[in-house]
């Protein structure tokens, strides 16, 4: 064989491989938040029910802030980050009892289910809508 096509089936040796190792790590990060806790539940399951006893306090107005929130995150993950920070809001409207879901909810919720990194489109985000950050400033630290 000639070395140009030895060359050619060890790069795509290594490709597959690295592709094979990224693939297994998001699946074995799914898997464990799959796994039952100590509570019989795992997070996902967490999460699901968080989502399900809210839903109906959610208005159109607060879907559409929500789906605006979730934009950096690239299409292919978007659907999991938004159930994650929907859960998230959800966990804090049941602890506090909401009647409705309110706009300090979803941006407080928001900061919390998400990494510090994400925090600075969220100010960017909330300047454009003329929101004041006050009330979060210790969240965001």
């Amino acid at each position: 064989m000639s070395p140009w096509f030895m060359g050619f089936i060890v790069i795509w040796m290594f490709f597959l491989i690295t592709i094979f190792l990224i693939g297994g790590y998001f699946m074995f990060r799914k898997f464990l938040k799959r796994l039952p806790k100590d509570d019989g539940k795992s997070i996902i399951d967490w999460e699901e029910y968080y989502v399900e006893k809210t839903y109906h306090l959610w208005s159109e107005e607060q879907k559409k802030l929500l789906n605006e929130l979730v934009e950096p995150v690239p299409s292919l993950f978007r659907d999991v980050a938004k159930q994650k920070i929907a859960a998230k809001i959800g966990e804090l409207a049941l602890k506090e009892s909401a009647k409705a879901m309110r706009e300090d909810l979803i941006i407080r919720g928001y900061i919390i289910a998400t990494p510090k990194r994400d925090h600075k489109f969220l100010m960017k985000k909330l300047n454009e809508k003329e929101i004041s950050i006050q009330p979060y400033k210790q969240l965001l630290q």
